[in-house]
C-alpha cells in the first residue's frame, strides 16, 4: 500500500511484552496513528509487525511510549517480495553516530530511512561514496558513487550522481530522522560501498561554487559507515550477539562499538 504517494513498508519489532494488557497497550498505541496501515501483535513471540509509511524510529517511539522497550528486527516491502535490504552504521567525529537502512521496494524505487545523532542543527549532505574503505576514516571512501560520470545534482534530477541523496535535517537536539525514496539507487549496487554525512548543506549543484557540481559544496565528512547486507522480514532470529555476548535488549541500550558496548549507556540512534 501507499499513502500520499509514499511507499509503505513492514517493520518487525521485538517488544518486551509479558501479558495481554501489554499487547493491548502496544496495539492501541499504533492503531489509528497517522501513517500506520495495520498492526499484528504476537504476544508469545514478543513481536510486533507494522505496515506503515512512518520511519522505524517514529514507530519505535510510539511503542516505547507505552513503557515497553522495542528493537527493530527486520524491514520488508509491504507490496511484494523483498528485492534486497542493506544497512550502514555511521560513526565519526564529535560523537556523530546513527543508522541508515536501505530497502529496494521495486526495481525502480529504493527506500532510505534512518536516524543520525550528534549533528549541528540544520541541513547536512548525505551521499553514497564509491569505496567501502574506512582505513583513513571517511577520507578514504572516495568520491560520490557516480558510475555514469554525471555532474553532482539533486536527488529528483536525472542528471546527478547515483549517490546523491540530498540533505537530511537535524533538529534542535541534533537528531535527524528521515525517510527518502530514490529512483536511481539500487541496493545491490551499493552494498560494500559507504554512506557519508557531511558537515554542511548540499547546494544540489546550484550554488555556483567550484565544488557545487562535484560535491554540492557540503563541507567536511562528519560520519561514515560501510553499507552491508541486512536482514529482511523474519530473517533475524538473533537474541544474543555471539561476538561479544551482548543480548538483544542490552544492545538496545549500548553504542554501536567500542568500550561502552560492554557497559550500560544511553539509548543509541541505531535501535
Amino acid at each position: 500500500m501507499a499513502e500520499n504517494g509514499r511507499c509503505s513498508t513492514k517493520l518487525l519489532f521485538a517488544v518486551q511484552m509479558t501479558c495481554g494488557s501489554c499487547s493491548s497497550a502496544v496495539r492501541n498505541a499504533l492503531q489509528g496513528a497517522p501513517g500506520v496501515q495495520s498492526v499484528e501483535v504476537d504476544l508469545q513471540r514478543e513481536e510486533v509487525l507494522v505496515d506503515t509509511t512512518l520511519t522505524s524510529q517514529e514507530v519505535q517511539d510510539l511503542i516505547e511510549k507505552t513503557g515497553r522497550r522495542a528493537v527493530l528486527k527486520g524491514v520488508g516491502s509491504a507490496a511484494q517480495k523483498d528485492l534486497g535490504a542493506a544497512v550502514a552504521m555511521l560513526s565519526g567525529s564529535n560523537l556523530v553516530q546513527g543508522v541508515v537502512r536501505f530497502l529496494q521496494v521495486s526495481e525502480g524505487r529504493c527506500l532510505i530511512e534512518g536516524t543520525v545523532d550528534g549533528l549541528e542543527p540544520g541541513p547536512h549532505g548525505l551521499h553514497v561514496h564509491e569505496f567501502g574503505d574506512l582505513t583513513d576514516d571517511c577520507l578514504s571512501c572516495g568520491g560520490h558513487f557516480n558510475p555514469f560520470g554525471k555532474p553532482h545534482g539533486a536527488p529528483q534530477e536525472s542528471d546527478r550522481h547515483v549517490g546523491d541523496l540530498g540533505n537530511i535535517l537535524a533538529g534542535p537536539e541534533g537528531r535527524a530522522v528521515f525517510r527518502l525514496e530514490d529512483q536511481q539507487l539500487k541496493v545491490w549496487d551499493v552494498i560494500g560501498r559507504s554512506l557519508v554525512v557531511d558537515s554542511g548543506e548540499d547546494d544540489l549543484g546550484r550554488g555556483g561554487h567550484p565544488l557545487s557540481k562535484v560535491t554540492g559544496n557540503s563541507g567536511e565528512r562528519l560520519a561514515c559507515g560501510i553499507i552491508a547486507r541486512a536482514a529482511g522480514l523474519f530473517q533475524n532470529p538473533k537474541q544474543i550477539c555471539s561476538c561479544d555476548g551482548v543480548t538483544l535488549w542490552e544492545e538496545r541500550d549500548r553504542p554501536l562499538a567500542g568500550p561502552g558496548r560492554r557497559a550500560p549507556n544511553q539509548h543509541a540512534a541505531h535501535l
